[in-house]
């Protein structure tokens, strides 16, 4: 069973850095994609990042330039590094892990595994 644990969320204001984690368990990188999503209030739930098994990132237009997937195969961790944060940028972000080998699904139903989720705040 796949269980993701998030930390490293909180509040900033515009401009500034926070980094988020997800602690993994019960998959092996080499076989999933793992993505991270955000939901503002009253807002769907959207792919912000994804890393699929080879390490091909890709970003929303949103984000691009100012954010940084990545994954460390040998602690099972993924991470996003946010930087240039912007008060749009508010929303719980979770980490999500699909069982994809060498691509990434695209909406949020097709990624079974969910962390609890993050809360992040930007104030401008």
């Amino acid at each position: 069973q796949v269980q993701l644990v998030e930390s490293g969320g909180g509040s900033v204001q515009a401009g500034g850095s926070l980094r988020l984690s997800c602690a993994a368990s019960g998959l092996w990188y080499g076989r999933y994609c793992m993505a991270w999503f955000r939901q503002a209030p009253g807002k769907e739930r959207e792919k912000v990042a994804a890393i699929d098994s080879d390490g091909i990132t890709r970003y929303t237009d949103s984000v691009k330039g100012r954010f940084t997937i990545s994954k460390d195969n040998a602690k099972n961790t993924l991470s996003l590094q946010m930087n240039d944060l912007k008060p749009e940028d508010t929303a719980m972000y979770y980490c999500a892990a699909a069982f994809a080998a060498g691509w990434c699904p695209n909406g949020p139903n097709d990624f079974p595994g969910w962390g609890q989720g993050i809360k992040v705040t930007v104030s401008s």
